[in-house]
Formats: structure tokens, C-alpha cells, sequence
């Protein structure tokens, strides 16, 4: 048996100094899918639908990575100055991606945007700006602190349903967490279940009942993979994917 191809989204930016148009996405995840078994492949977030439908047909499971916001049309939202680095693109592709993933049942995790993504694309709804539409939130767009960059300092915990899927993961009911976000949930998807919160009340995780494995998380534990926890959220994912893979074949 091979090892499991996770595709992982990104984005498209100008590349300095040329300012060149590039695809990219920070190597924290590929990494994190490396240590954990998997073979990380990227999907370019301006592949035409059936190439990336082709694409997808591949895959054993599917990362939603962090990045800008997602378009307010997709939700009918409340747009905000705030709101920034909209790619309709990498909308269209992983909104599309995240429905089929839930269909098909193909492992997914989401990460920070992703998490928002998978919510919207199963009919779930954002603030786009939590500071001005979430009363007593906390600062969820942490800056870090003296000597420790805001992607690796702990901004605040997060306590998980004992009951879910992901707290049996980790082990734990509280985990302490990075925090890089301005927007967040404010309506969950139908098909999908609140199982984490910050102390001010925000979904901070989500699963889908009845999915082979469906999670997704504001935080971004890619750069928390010193944590115990965090190993085995993605030693689960990918694991998750090698058994998808496993009976793909079982059939062929």
C-alpha cells in the first residue's frame, strides 16, 4: 500500500522581489502532513473545475489551509472594511471541494480559513469581523508576545466536548492554542456540530457527525506541532486517509 495523497489548498500572491504570481502555502503544513505519514500534494487555487474535480478524484483526503477571507457572497454576510485578500478563485475551488469531500466521504481537515470555508460550503455563516459583531469577544487576531511571534504564542484555550470525536484524538478536554483570525463562525452548518469554544462563546471546532472524518479548527496547530495533542490530530487525519485509500483499493 502507498502512502495517502492529502491535497492542501493555497493561494496565489506576488512573490518578492519580481512580485511574480506564484502559488503558495506556508511549509508548516506540508510538514506537518510529512511527520504525520502523508504525501502532502498542492492544489493550485486557479485549476478550472474539472481539473481540480480530476484532481480531487485522487486524493485521499483534503487539508483547508488558513489564508484571506472568503467572499460574503457565499454567505450573505455583512461585509465589513476589514475584509480582506478575497481570491474568487480559491473561493469557487474549495467551496466546491468542501462539498464534495463531505459527500464522497473523504477525509477532511480545516485549519483557521478552512474551518470557515467547510462551514460555508455546508450552509453555515461568519462574522466578518469578530471584534465589531461578537459582544465580549476575545482578541482572536493575537500579535504575540515579547520574543514569542503571534503563530506560536498561546492566545487562549479552547475546551472541547468531551463527548467528540476530536477531544478522544488529543486526549484532552482544554487546549491551549494560537489564535490568527478576524473573522469566525456565527451560524454552524446544518451537518455539522459545535465541539469547541473559546471562553467567549466562539465555535472554535467542528465535526461532521456520521463522516469517516470531518474536522476543522480556528486555530492553526501546524505551528504547534511540538504539542502532543497536535501530533496526533494529524497522525488521525492521515491515518484516516490511509484507510480511505485502503478500501478505494479493496474495490478496484
Amino acid at each position: 500500500m502507498s502512502l495517502p495523497l492529502i491535497g492542501i489548498t493555497t493561494r496565489t500572491a506576488p512573490l518578492p522581489p519580481s512580485n511574480l504570481l506564484s502559488v503558495m502555502v506556508q511549509r508548516t503544513y506540508t510538514n506537518a502532513i510529512l511527520e504525520a505519514g502523508g504525501v502532502p500534494v498542492l492544489i493550485p487555487s486557479d485549476i478550472p473545475q474539472e481539473g481540480w474535480k480530476m484532481l480531487f478524484e485522487k486524493l485521499d483526503g483534503v487539508l483547508f489551509t488558513g489564508g484571506g477571507d472568503i467572499a460574503v457572497e457565499y454567505f450573505h454576510g455583512v461585509d465589513h472594511p476589514q475584509v480582506y485578500g478575497i481570491e474568487p478563485a480559491r473561493d469557487a475551488i474549495e467551496v466546491g471541494m468542501a462539498n464534495l469531500a463531505y459527500e464522497q466521504g473523504t477525509p477532511f481537515l480545516g485549519i483557521c480559513r478552512g474551518l470557515q470555508v467547510i462551514n460555508v460550503a455546508l450552509g453555515g455563516t461568519l462574522y466578518t469581523h469578530i471584534p465589531d459583531q461578537l459582544a465580549g469577544a476575545l482578541l482572536h487576531d493575537y500579535p504575540g508576545e515579547d520574543g514569542v511571534p503571534a503563530r506560536t504564542a498561546i492566545a487562549h484555550s479552547v475546551t472541547l466536548d468531551s463527548q467528540a470525536q476530536i477531544a478522544s484524538i488529543v486526549g484532552v478536554d482544554v487546549l491551549n492554542v494560537n489564535s490568527l483570525h478576524h473573522q469566525g463562525i456565527k451560524d454552524v452548518a446544518p451537518v455539522l456540530k459545535a465541539v469547541g469554544h473559546s471562553d467567549d462563546g466562539l465555535v472554535e471546532a467542528v465535526e461532521a457527525p456520521g463522516h469517516p472524518y470531518g474536522i476543522a479548527v480556528q486555530w492553526h496547530p501546524e505551528w504547534l506541532t511540538d504539542q502532543a495533542e497536535v501530533k496526533r490530530l494529524f497522525k488521525s487525519f492521515v491515518d484516516a486517509a490511509t484507510d480511505r485509500q485502503r478500501k478505494n483499493a479493496s474495490r478496484s
